[in-house]
């Protein structure tokens, strides 16, 4: 079984046991969150939200909050000696599916 979720404007397509990496998302890591904006259930049940799955849930442990690698940003304006060089991390956290209810 699967199920589409929305977690920070993204969806993710996920299953029982998948790492997957949202955007930062607020708890400790080993504690236990609930995404509750399912869009489709997938495999022997199909069910398809308009816009969401009533009554289903997923269940996924926070296993790390972390910050991605860093990303230049480079802006130059030509003839005119304008140059600026930022970086970005942008933080994350990583979480492992424990379980979908319908």
């Amino acid at each position: 079984m699967y199920a589409v979720v929305v977690s920070g404007g993204k969806q993710h397509r996920v299953s029982s046991g998948d790492l997957l990496r949202v955007e930062k998302l607020e708890g400790d890591v080993g504690s236990t969150i609930t995404l509750d904006q399912v869009l489709l259930i997938g495999g022997d049940n199909f069910k398809l939200g308009t816009p969401r799955v009533a009554g289903a849930s997923v269940s996924a442990e926070i296993v790390r909050q972390a910050k991605a690698k860093k990303i230049l940003v480079f802006h130059r304006k030509r003839r005119k000696r304008f140059r600026k060089l930022r970086g970005h991390r942008q933080p994350y956290t990583q979480l492992k599916i424990t379980g979908i209810t319908v």
